[in-house]
């Protein structure tokens, strides 16, 4: 007997009532507002509520519970999961409310996790996001990057920003996810979504065929290796406009991400290639806000003949210091800057801005109205040659 035949699930003989009992957690979930529902074999079962993980119910989900929860809902994909250890997938749970679902073997048995995905895309404005990020959607060709951790809210971003182009433009859109979450409907433009797995083999596959498909616009659900980073600044390199997603907290560590994929024999040729195709790159935190919600602080990378010539000479540690600069022209932030004008609008507390702040030490500078600058000039450092830093957008002065 083959392993298939072996992990075939008759349906017609599940009872579905596992699946009935976690049905119920999602809608409790839902009805308090949280993000994230985590099933775990042997344990109570747990949600993720305004970032922090909390109880629900004080039941314990038995091992043999969980097995059959996961049959009925993969049912005929059982097998594949057995085989892969793992699977991902989208699951619409009624008419409002759909999730994507990662369900994984671990040492105690079976796990899954549901993330909420909203029906509705969020409008730019919603998302409270920066107006210079409107502007990457109006771009005809390049790279602009969404970046953060899990569940900063890159998808929802790249979401907003693909529906805008939908809603004002006439364009043809190819989005390659892993899974599909936000479904877009042909509004201003033609927009083909693929799904890796069940649409086509990979990202890398789905890539080479979309250039051959007449896009205007590439969405990349994630540049996860050389071979997508390589077609993707190709792609952008041949007059295309694409967006895709990494996981890395800002943009410098972007940038270097991108670079150390490759081998040092190569990076030279991707950092050339990078800084000539880069547009922008959106940086992601979600800070729990004073009412109990919570809020996107954004890094903002905007191309300049600067950030250019930085990603060219290998001088990413001044990205940071240049972001900051050009704010008043370019609409450029940095996370700390973006932290304190959350701050100081009484959006968050002093406690979550320092905790959630690049260098908390600078921030609570800026909170009392002082520079490092003004700081050092207060104590007389400025005198005898030193370093002088008026503000954080001077060029500093060497006596």
């Amino acid at each position: 007997m083959s392993s298939e035949e072996k992990n075939y699930v008759d349906a017609t003989k599940l009872t579905y009532e596992q699946l009935k009992k976690v049905g119920k957690y999602l809608q409790k979930m839902i009805e308090v507002g949280g993000s994230d529902l985590h099933i775990k074999a042997n344990a109570v079962v747990r949600a993720r509520i305004n970032g922090n993980i909390v109880q629900f119910g004080g039941g314990i989900f038995a091992k043999e519970d969980a097995l059959t929860f996961v049959k009925e809902i993969l049912k005929g994909r059982y097998a594949e999961f057995v085989e892969k250890k793992e699977i991902d997938f989208v699951y619409p749970f009624s008419d409002t409310s759909r999730f994507r679902v990662n369900i994984f073997f671990q040492m105690d048995g079976i796990s899954a996790v549901f993330r909420t995905i909203p029906v509705k895309i969020p409008a730019m404005s919603e998302l409270h996001l920066p107006d210079i990020i409107q502007k990457f959607t109006q771009l005809e060709r390049g790279l602009v990057l969404v970046t953060g951790v899990t569940g900063s809210g890159k998808s929802t971003t790249l979401a907003s920003m693909i529906n805008e182009i939908n809603l004002t433009k006439k364009k043809h859109i190819i989005t390659i996810e892993d899974p599909i979450e936000f479904v877009h409907k042909d509004r201003g433009c033609i927009i083909n979504q693929r799904s890796v797995g069940q649409d086509t083999l990979s990202f890398g596959t789905a890539l080479r065929a979309a250039l051959r498909e007449d896009p205007d616009i590439i969405l990349v659900g994630e540049m996860r290796d050389r071979e997508t980073i390589n077609l993707a600044l190709h792609a952008a390199d041949t007059g295309h406009l694409v967006f895709s997603t990494l996981h890395t907290i800002d943009a410098k560590e972007t940038i270097n991400r991108i670079i150390a994929t490759f081998s040092t024999e190569e990076q030279n040729r991707i950092r050339l290639s990078l800084a000539g195709v880069i547009q922008g790159v959106v940086s992601q935190r979600l800070i729990p806000t004073v009412d109990s919600k919570r809020r996107a602080a954004v890094e903002v990378l905007v191309r300049t003949p600067t950030i250019e010539k930085l990603i060219m000479e290998n001088r990413d540690y001044e990205i940071r210091d240049v972001i900051e600069k050009g704010r008043e022209h370019y609409k450029s932030q940095s996370f700390d800057q973006s932290i304190l004008d959350l701050y100081n609008e009484g959006v968050i507390s002093k406690e979550m801005a320092l905790e959630h702040a690049t260098s908390a030490a600078d921030l609570e500078l800026r909170m009392s109205g002082l520079t490092a600058g003004k700081l050092s000039e207060q104590n007389g450092d400025t005198k005898n040659g030193a370093i002088r830093l008026e503000s954080r957008d001077d060029i500093f002065d060497l006596k």
